[in-house]
C-alpha cells in the first residue's frame, strides 16, 4: 500500500460532532469521498451513524476492499459506548479485516509484557536504508491500526516505525484490561526495552502529544519528540470563567456534579459519549472520578521543564478541540529543551483543523524534514 492523503477539509455533515470523524478517516486515506457525502446526508443520531457506517462496511467488504471495510467497521464502533455488547463484536471485525487487508506487508505484530499484562504494538521496517526509529502513539480514542497510512509514509521515507497502544488505549484496555495512566514514561520505557531501542523520535498524536512530552521528560532514550494537537493543560483550554466554576465544584460539590453528569449522560450527545468513554478508559464508576484525569493532565504534571530533547510542536489555527493559545504556552514552557520548533497550520494549507485533518500529508512532510534535520 502506498499511502495517499487527500487535501481538503470537507463538509460531509453540518455538525462537527460527525463531520470531524468523517474527515478524520477520509484524510488518513482510507475512505471514499462519495461514501461519506451520501452517509452524511442520512446521519442525524448516533443510531443513524452506526447504521450508515455498517452499510458502508458491508458494501466495501462485498467489493473485497478489506482495508476500507475495516475502517468503516471502526467508524460504526466509534460512538458506541462500552456497555453495548455490539461494540466488542465490531472492534473484532475491524481488527480482523484490517490485518487481513495488510497481509503480505512488512508488518510485525507484538505484545509487550507490561505490569502483568500486555501492550499491543505494530512495527514496520523500512525497505530503504534505515534513517532512525519513530515510536508513535495516539491519545484519547485512537487505535494504532488507524495510523497505518502514516506509518507507511514514514517507512517509505526510510524510517523504522513502531506504534503502540498504552494503558487505556485500544486493545491495551479492551483485551488486556489496562486502565489509563498519565505516567506515560512507563509504557514508553517498556516499548524501548522490548525492542532494545536508543536514540528514537517519539510522536504523540492529539492527547498523545501531552503524553509524549511527559514521557520525554523522564526517558533519555527519546532524543526527539513531536507533539501534534495537544494542550499543555487541559483545564486551561476552557474559558477562564467556566474553568473557575468547574474547579470550584470539583473542590466543594463533587457529589452534586456526579448527579448532574449522570442526568446529562442519559441524553445522546458528545458530552455523554466523552464522559462514558473517559470512565471506560480510566476504569472509574463515577463521572467526576474519571473527569479528574483532566485536572491531572496539567502544566505541572507534564514537566515541560525536564524535557531536554529536540521538540516539534504542531498545532492547527482553527482546531475545534484545542485553542491555539495552548501552542505558544507550550513553546514557552520548554525552557531546557535542546531546540524547540513550533508550526501552526493554516486554512490556506487546508490543515487548520485538529491534528491537521484536511492535509495530513503536509504534516507528515514537516515531521520527516524536521527529524532529518535534527538527526
Amino acid at each position: 500500500m502506498k499511502p495517499t492523503f487527500p487535501v481538503g477539509y470537507h463538509k460531509f455533515h453540518r455538525r462537527q460532532l460527525f463531520n470531524f470523524q468523517l474527515n478524520r478517516w477520509y484524510s488518513l486515506g482510507y475512505a471514499s469521498f462519495e461514501d461519506f457525502i451520501e452517509a452524511g446526508k442520512r446521519v442525524k443520531t448516533f443510531s443513524d451513524w452506526k447504521m450508515e457506517m455498517l452499510k458502508l462496511a458491508e458494501k466495501a467488504a462485498a467489493e473485497n476492499n478489506l482495508l476500507r471495510a475495516a475502517i468503516y467497521y471502526r467508524a460504526a464502533e466509534f460512538y458506541l459506548t462500552a456497555e453495548v455488547p455490539e461494540k466488542n463484536f465490531l472492534y473484532d471485525k475491524f481488527n480482523s479485516l484490517f490485518y487481513q487487508a495488510i497481509r503480505g506487508e512488512n508488518v510485525e505484530r507484538h505484545t509487550i509484557p507490561y505490569q502483568g499484562s500486555f501492550l499491543p504494538a505494530m512495527k514496520l521496517s523500512s525497505k530503504e536504508k534505515k534513517k532512525g526509529t519513530i515510536v508513535m502513539h495516539g491519545g484519547f480514542d485512537s487505535f494504532i491500526e488507524e495510523f497505518y497510512s502514516m506509518m507507511r509514509y514514514f517507512s517509505d521515507h526510510g524510517f523504522e516505525v513502531i506504534a503502540f497502544e498504552g494503558p487505556g488505549q485500544g486493545a491495551a484496555r479492551r483485551k488486556y484490561e489496562l486502565a489509563f495512566d498519565l505516567e506515560w514514561e512507563k509504557p514508553v520505557k517498556a516499548v524501548l526495552d522490548f525492542f532494545k531501542l536508543e536514540n528514537v523520535t517519539l510522536l504523540g498524536i492529539s492527547m498523545g502529544g501531552w503524553l509524549s512530552l511527559r514521557a520525554a521528560a523522564f526517558e533519555p532514550r527519546v532524543t526527539r519528540v513531536i507533539a501534534d494537537g495537544h494542550a499543555i493543560d487541559y483545564m486551561q483550554s476552557m474559558n477562564p470563567f467556566f474553568r473557575k466554576i468547574h474547579l470550584w465544584f470539583f473542590a466543594h460539590s463533587k457529589d452534586f456534579m456526579n448527579r448532574m453528569a449522570m442526568l446529562k449522560m442519559k441524553r445522546e450527545g458528545i458530552f455523554s459519549w466523552m464522559v462514558k468513554h473517559l470512565m471506560y478508559i480510566t476504569k472509574k464508576e463515577k463521572p467526576m472520578d474519571a473527569m479528574e484525569i483532566y485536572l491531572l493532565m496539567n502544566e505541572r504534571n507534564i514537566h515541560s521543564e525536564l524535557v531536554k530533547q529536540d521538540v516539534l510542536i504542531l498545532s492547527g489555527r482553527e482546531d475545534h478541540l484545542i485553542p491555539i493559545k495552548m501552542h505558544q504556552k507550550q513553546l514557552g514552557a520548554l525552557i531546557n529543551a535542546r531546540s524547540v520548533t513550533g508550526r501552526i497550520f493554516t486554512n490556506e494549507e487546508h490543515a487548520q483543523n485538529h491534528c491537521q485533518t484536511g492535509n495530513i500529508g503536509l504534516a507528515l512532510d514537516v515531521m520527516v524534514k524536521w527529524i532529518e534535520e535534527k538527526t
